[in-house]
């Protein structure tokens, strides 16, 4: 009898916290680094399913870390497919009531990649053969993400915040190149570009868990952050 008591109350534990959980639809990545210069280098990686790509690894990380519940990709697009909605981050009040209400996500989560920078030196011109290059280099990257959380209810933006990530590497790179955006995104996980997206992504989950779910005072931590990034972006500007 007893077991039987604990197996129900812990079924009803789990149902409960379940329950509790949001849940979330996490829309394709856009990129607004330009293509063709500006203040840094455009986000030449950002081909193909780029967008998507993003979009499901930050699904992923949201999912890993057990406080959240988020709709699988294939019902979100084919939502969108059938209801001719755009899978960007451009969305409407309209159209997010729409998607959530088709897909059962309470919330959406869009991603605009707004800064990608990559700096380093190359030791020699390298060799390429049919796509395979071979070269020695250095390289540090930066890409910063505009992040924002939307009510599928109201459309309103419940949530917003800018995440960065940074990677650096030295030594011997091999690359394949088949156009676009090679194995994966930002050239694979081991490339600057890719670990930079890795850990922007991640620190995304974390904030979304903390400001969605968590709530455990861990919110000063990314104030103090939001509030560093801005300072220091604002002593790189020139303003009157």
């Amino acid at each position: 009898m007893r077991k039987l008591l604990l197996c129900a109350a812990l079924l009803i534990s789990a149902a409960a916290s379940a329950g509790s959980r949001p849940v979330v639809a996490v829309l394709d990545f856009m990129n607004d680094t330009g293509h063709g210069g500006g203040s840094g280098n455009p986000a030449y990686w950002f081909t193909g399913r780029a967008g998507a790509d993003m979009a499901d690894m930050l699904a992923n990380e949201l999912a890993n870390t057990g406080a959240f519940r988020v709709v699988e990709r294939n019902k979100l697009d084919k939502v969108l497919q059938e209801q001719d909605l755009g899978a960007s981050g451009r969305v409407s009040s309209r159209s997010a009531a729409r998607i959530g209400k088709l897909t059962g996500a309470q919330y959406l989560i869009t991603g605009k990649v707004s800064d990608y920078t990559e700096t380093g030196s190359s030791s020699g011109g390298g060799i390429s053969f049919k796509g395979i290059s071979l070269g020695g280099k250095r390289k540090k990257s930066y890409i910063a993400i505009d992040l924002r959380v939307i009510d599928a209810n109201t459309g309103e933006i419940v949530h917003s915040r800018t995440v960065e990530g940074t990677s650096k590497s030295g030594g011997m790179r091999v690359g394949i190149h088949r156009g676009g955006v090679g194995a994966s995104v930002g050239g694979g996980k081991k490339t600057p570009a890719g670990k930079a997206i890795r850990a922007a992504l991640i620190e995304a989950s974390d904030y979304l868990a903390c400001v969605m779910v968590d709530q455990d005072g861990c919110q000063r931590e990314y104030r103090a952050k939001e509030k560093r990034r801005r300072a220091k972006t604002k002593s790189a500007l020139s303003l009157d």
